[in-house]
């Protein structure tokens, strides 16, 4: 099967498993020996001190408050970059990101749905359909046995199966979200669908409610200040309608509306409780829907709540369903924040979706009714972009779970999308005729602003040393998404902020942002993203040696897939900045750059000195992209400049770094520079995922990508954890990992996939394909780590970072095996555009 699947009986997997961070370690932080240990965590500790005690901020990364691994998520409700809800497998509402970036995590154990069943007039069950036994609301009836009960997911649609104990009735909610390519409307908007398939297997006919509960808030204390209110609506459009109830939640800041809501059906009847109080037994609520199937359906408003209180309310939908037949009702979950504020609360901006209904807060009952009378058109387009690939013989079942799973995080990664205020100017003061950009490009304008989190731990908006991983998912699904990134990136490198801050490992200043240089994020939504960059402070990313090399990487690569001309020729002086920057690094002149001793690049924990696989092979493949995009430009000057960097580069490259099978780990000659890099192919991946690599634009021999590959493949895959794993970071060549780091002996998930991408790109495809296999067995089977792909884990299962976007790499695998030769499926011609 291509579902992500499981038994709602399950106590999911190796609960034994602790997070580093629990233990002082973090990615962002590697510590060499205990001094170094005690500094660094000094200097962290008074800064963590700081921050949350006298500023009363959340650090962006949170050392001393891992999250603990609940296994307990899965697919999230709602569209992108209008708020977050995620409804676990067991059917708990349990991770919330309404406000911008920030989670929050409670399961809110009043919202649920309960079937009721009738026969001649009399209740003969009723049940709520959980498995949990909470000390609260005791006064229905909880305990749904798990073993009748499954749950698959392929995002964005779940299956929830309940084959009701002794009832001889089956009930399958099927959960739909508009996550929709290449949409960039219906897939902004905050809300979803849940259809309950009912099946009666009896040879008499049942009357069937399924009534839908729903608190107030979500499970946070502001639940509690009081003001919150309640009110039914009906709305009736285009002769179709739908009822529900509104539910006001009037924080001060960041107001929202739930909205629960069903569509009209002649032979359904739909009731309501506005309002009731979830604590106590609440058996009032029970016992009024167990009388007759309904409820009892006020027609006014409830009163604001008291300080202390919290409220609820509660829709049914009733109808018939004969003796050996089926029936259907629909509900809706819609929330309606339109403005927003970052942390700082200093600008207010408003959601993608209010430029389709308005940003008054009163977009609910609309929401509700839109999505109601169009999900099925939803679900055919869902249909037909996942069919080829379901479809396609040649791919493995769990790879195709894996690929549309892993995009729960294009939701569920604190993300935001934005309409860019009139008054904006993301070019950093910099013209066109000056070498910079428009004030407001019309990708952006268009599409708006899009950010999202490099983890749901590591809150920074679009960290781009990750994103250069996962950017497959939105360049090839959203492109003008992806586009509008990339415009606010390049407006960021001429921006200069010479505020000084203490930066947490070496103890020194530097400047929080240097101008001609890429910025390692768009900041912290605790703060205030686009206005203050670099939330990250562990390094001085200024001398990063990957930052400026991925963005001329993505730049060529995004006009390759869209032929996006303004596109290339907005990015060119961009490029031709921060290549210019990275100039410097070649301290000795031969056309190739050297790290700098430190871990200066995304491994940020892993020191790296000299010329290194890594950076070297990003800068070299940057150099041929220089090339190339200056032949389509027609700057033959450039042109002529970077072929022969590229002509000595590569040489140097191949010098002192090949060793006759691989490419050495970096050129130090330490004790350990020859180890096994698992990424060390990295630029070649992204020339060969933009058309390029070979003749003119060939920055390394291709016999020498396909030994390193093999060697990768036979030491870091296979000779790591019986090759069920995927790929170690570092190896040694005598086939045990490379422990000088707390990196190096990590598998970084994201990382594993775009190395299955480069082994696919090089004809390697099984090698590939059993290379990703074995992050997605260890992730989403052993580990039970669903809808929460963490960045990295361990042999032992030790593992960081839950929810991480480096995961989306796995589009790239997609983009690689769509493109293999003789494959008559999607092509280079269909990704990427509108």
């Amino acid at each position: 099967m291509s579902l992500y699947s499981t038994k709602l009986s399950v106590t999911h997997l190796h609960c034994s498993l602790i997070s580093l961070q629990v233990c002082g370690y973090d990615r962002k932080v590697s510590f060499v020996n205990s001094s170094l240990l005690y500094v660094c965590l000094s200097r962290y500790l008074r800064w963590w001190y700081k921050k949350t005690q006298v500023e009363k901020k959340a650090p962006f990364i949170d050392m001393f408050r891992a999250l603990p691994l609940r296994q307990i998520y899965g697919a999230p409700l709602g569209g992108i970059g209008g708020g977050s809800i995620t409804r676990g497998w067991r059917g708990d509402f349990c991770r919330w990101q309404l406000n911008p970036g920030m989670y929050h995590y409670k399961t809110v154990i009043a919202n649920q749905f309960t079937v009721c069943l009738r026969r001649g007039g009399q209740t003969v069950y009723q049940q709520v359909l959980s498995t949990e036994r909470p000390p609260t609301l005791q006064g229905w009836n909880w305990g749904y046995c798990g073993e009748y009960a499954f749950y698959h997911a392929l995002y964005p649609r779940a299956w929830t199966v309940y084959h009701l104990p002794g009832q001889n009735v089956t009930l399958t909610c099927r959960q739909v979200s508009p996550v929709i390519p290449h949409d960039y409307k219906d897939s902004s908007l905050p809300v979803a669908v849940f259809v309950w398939d009912i099946e009666n297997k009896n040879d008499y006919a049942l009357d069937v409610s399924i009534m839908f509960t729903m608190v107030n808030g979500s499970g946070h204390e502001d639940d509690k200040i009081g003001g919150h209110w309640n009110e039914p609506f009906h709305l009736e459009k285009e002769g179709e309608s739908v009822s529900g109830v509104l539910l006001h939640h009037q924080t001060p800041v960041n107001p929202y509306t739930l909205c629960i809501a069903a569509r009209e059906k002649s032979d359904q009847e739909i009731s309501h409780q506005k309002a009731f109080s979830p604590k106590g037994t609440c058996s009032a609520l029970w016992s009024d829907l167990m009388t007759d199937g309904r409820l009892d359906s006020p027609k006014d408003s409830s009163t604001p709540t008291k300080k202390g209180e919290k409220v609820a309310a509660a829709l049914a939908v009733s109808c018939s369903v004969p003796a050996n037949q089926h029936n259907s009702v629909e509900f809706s979950l819609a929330w309606d924040m339109p403005k927003i504020t970052f942390g700082s609360r200093e600008r207010i901006y408003v959601r993608r979706y209010t430029r389709y209904y308005g940003t008054k807060g009163d977009a609910a009952p609309s929401l509700s009714h839109y999505a109601l009378t169009h999900y099925s058109k939803w679900e055919d387009s869902i249909d037909e972009w996942q069919r080829p690939i379901l479809q396609d013989g040649s791919l493995p079942a769990w790879y195709k779970s894996a690929l549309f799973n892993e995009l729960y995080f294009v939701v569920d990664g604190g993300t935001v999308w934005v309409e860019l205020p009139e008054d904006a100017d993301i070019s950093g003061g910099l013209r066109p005729e000056d070498g910079g950009l428009p004030a407001q490009p019309e990708v952006v304008k268009e599409y708006g602003r899009f950010a999202y989190l490099e983890g749901q731990e590591y809150r920074m908006y679009n960290t781009y040393d990750v994103h250069f991983y996962a950017s497959f998912a939105l360049i090839m699904l959203w492109p003008k998404l992806a586009l509008s990134l990339q415009y606010d990136i390049a407006g960021s490198v001429v921006q200069h902020d010479p505020t000084e801050r203490l930066n947490l490992m070496d103890g020194r200043y530097s400047p929080v942002k240097t101008r001609g240089v890429v910025p390692h994020d768009i900041g912290d939504p605790d703060d205030e993203p686009w206005v203050r960059v670099n939330a990250y402070l562990i390094h001085d990313t200024a001398d990063w040696k990957d930052l400026n090399l991925k963005f001329v990487l993505q730049v060529f690569r995004d006009y390759h897939l869209t032929q996006d001309e303004q596109y290339l020729k907005d990015m060119w002086p961009i490029c031709q900045t921060v290549m210019e920057t990275e100039l410097k690094f070649d301290k000795d002149g031969d056309g190739l750059i050297e790290n700098s001793g430190y871990a200066d690049q995304t491994y940020d924990g892993w020191k790296v000195t000299g010329p290194s696989a890594y950076c070297g092979g990003l800068w070299l493949a940057s150099v041929c992209m220089m090339c190339k995009m200056a032949r389509v430009l027609k700057c033959e000057s450039v042109y002529q400049r970077y072929r022969d960097i590229l002509e000595r580069g590569s040489a140097a490259f191949d010098k002192l770094l090949w060793n006759g099978k691989y490419y050495n780990y970096d050129s130090s000659g330490q004790s350990l520079s020859n180890s096994v890099m698992s990424d060390q192919c990295a630029g070649q991946w992204f020339l060969r995922a933009s058309g390029l690599g070979d003749d003119d634009y060939q920055a390394f021999p291709k016999e020498k990508i396909c030994s390193a590959l093999k060697s990768v493949f036979d030491l870091n895959v296979m000779s790591f954890a019986g090759g069920q794993m995927g790929a170690v970071n570092g190896m040694r060549p005598e086939g045990v990992p490379d422990r000088s780091s707390v990196q190096s002996d990590e598998v970084w998930v994201g990382v594993v996939y775009g190395l299955a991408a480069t082994m696919i790109h090089e004809g390697m495809v099984d090698e590939g394909l059993r290379t990703a296999e074995g992050c997605y067995r260890a992730v989403w089977e052993r580990m039970g780590m669903a809808f929460q792909t963490p960045e990295a884990y361990c042999e032992k299962s030790i593992y960081r970072s839950l929810a991480y976007m480096r995961p989306l790499t796995i589009w790239a695998m997609q983009h690689a095996l769509s493109n293999r030769p003789n494959h008559t499926e999607t092509t280079d011609k269909d990704v990427g555009q509108d």
